[in-house]
């Protein structure tokens, strides 16, 4: 469902020029209930000034006096004729002023981590032109030595599931192809979900690896040891051995 302009100062109108439920406000401007409430209590939207959806051809009288008379009655907002058929532009992602100065951290961290990527793909990602990844893939940036790899998720300039999705596509891409990959590319064409999922292959150490088929007897048999022919009349007992003298009355001390 469309939702209004400027949501958060609607809301904040809403609460101080209507008897709405919180639950029918937060429904209509797409808030969470206990925001609503905030805003009621003064601790949510400090200092908003209040933004009448009335005036600005957002509702109407009726829908309102609909939704006080019917808690379970929902907003909607008003039918615009000149919206019909609007489409969204297209165009790169917005960065905010704040955060634009992160834009060639990420993508030397896309460039060096997903080679595969495309340029437009680092692009859609981190919101940034072409020329400017040509740059940093050819180290010809104005400030490359300076640049630290930085991962884009960390710096809130895309989320997690984006960058697994354009991960995805460029394994589907690389798969359609034929190429080969290496390890270090699989893993990196995997989404964190996969990765983490995975478990750990067992590998053998590098010091005894090539010698887990190496046996000390002959390779015919299967055991390795031969058997020892003679019987156990062979060996004599423990007092033999030891030639122990028997015991007898002279052996007795006198008393």
């Amino acid at each position: 469902m469309a939702k209004p302009i400027m949501a958060k100062a609607t809301a904040v109108w809403l609460v101080d020029n209507t008897t709405i439920s919180f639950k029918q406000i937060a429904d209509f401007v797409g808030m969470h209930e206990l925001e609503v409430q905030g805003i009621a209590d003064g601790d949510v939207a400090t200092g908003v000034k209040g933004f009448d959806p009335i005036a600005n051809n957002q509702l109407t009288q009726e829908e309102i006096d609909a939704a006080q008379a019917s808690p379970l009655h929902k907003l909607k907002l008003k039918f615009n004729a000149a919206a019909v058929g609007e489409e969204k532009r297209r165009g790169p992602r917005y960065t905010p002023l704040s955060k634009r100065q992160d834009r060639p951290a990420s993508i030397l961290w896309l460039v060096k981590f997903h080679p595969e990527l495309s340029d437009g793909q680092v692009s859609k990602l981190v919101g940034t032109t072409k020329p400017t990844i040509q740059a940093i893939r050819e180290r010809t940036h104005w400030n490359i030595a300076n640049i630290q790899p930085i991962d884009p998720v960390a710096l809130g300039l895309c989320k997690q599931s984006e960058l697994d999705a354009a991960v995805q596509k460029a394994a589907s891409k690389k798969a359609a192809e034929g190429g080969v990959m290496n390890d270090d590319e699989r893993r990196k064409l995997v989404s964190t979900e996969q990765s983490l999922e995975m478990e750990a292959e067992p590998r053998m150490p590098s010091n005894i690896e090539g010698l887990e088929a190496f046996t000390l007897g002959d390779s015919s048999d299967s055991s390795g040891l031969e058997e020892d022919p003679r019987g156990d009349d062979d060996f004599a007992d423990a007092d033999s051995f030891f030639n122990l003298p028997e015991s007898g009355d002279d052996d007795e001390q006198p008393t």
